[in-house]
């Protein structure tokens, strides 16, 4: 077994400047922002920041990474706390939020929505479909969500509610999730 080496301090500085520059780049320009420009913004070269980020995906999931778990971690805090169709309900409404909120977060959890072919999907996206099917499968077990419903069809939609919130405009589309959210969860419960 091999193990990994310590990173040495000044590479360990590069790679927090490079998060950090990168969040304020995806903040500004989106998923879509220069990696050139990254690497100037942290004071170092193109190839300092490929050798800690060979791709423009791991760049974006470690600058994000934090904020992925977080959504993980509120998933449980709504769960132990509210009923468990309020619980997902609450949790998309927070979670569509925050993809519109953060620039660059829709691309990261659109690639943890899509069927693998293709994209590589981030290690972190683990952490959202766990919480996605704790929550489905709590609501299921209340009677509040279909029983056919898939934990990854939810977050499918989700993605969906959020790139369609993104058409209305004017705050970005925040607005409008919560409305999205209620239509989309009152379709997905069982007929009575």
């Amino acid at each position: 077994m091999t193990r990994a080496r310590p990173m040495r301090a000044d590479a360990r500085r590069n790679y927090e400047r490079l998060l950090t520059a990168a969040a304020e780049a995806f903040a500004e320009h989106g998923e879509g922002a220069s990696l050139d420009d990254i690497a100037k913004r942290a004071g170092v070269g193109s190839g300092t920041l490929y050798r800690h980020f060979p791709t423009r995906q791991a760049l974006l999931e470690a600058a994000y990474v934090d904020r992925v778990e977080a959504f993980a971690v509120r998933a449980d805090e709504l769960g132990a706390r509210l009923p468990p169709g309020e619980a997902l309900v609450a949790w998309l409404n927070e979670l569509c939020v925050g993809t519109l909120q953060v620039r660059g977060m829709k691309a990261l959890l659109g690639s943890a929505v899509t069927d693998g072919a293709g994209r590589a999907v981030p290690a972190c996206a683990t952490s959202v479909k766990d919480a996605a099917a704790r929550l489905v499968e709590a609501a299921q077990r209340e009677g509040t969500l279909r029983a056919d419903v898939e934990p990854m069809e939810v977050l499918r939609l989700a993605h969906g509610l959020a790139s369609a919130a993104e058409l209305v405009g004017g705050d970005g589309g925040c607005g409008s999730i919560r409305r999205y959210v209620t239509l989309l969860t009152e379709g997905l419960r069982p007929a009575r």
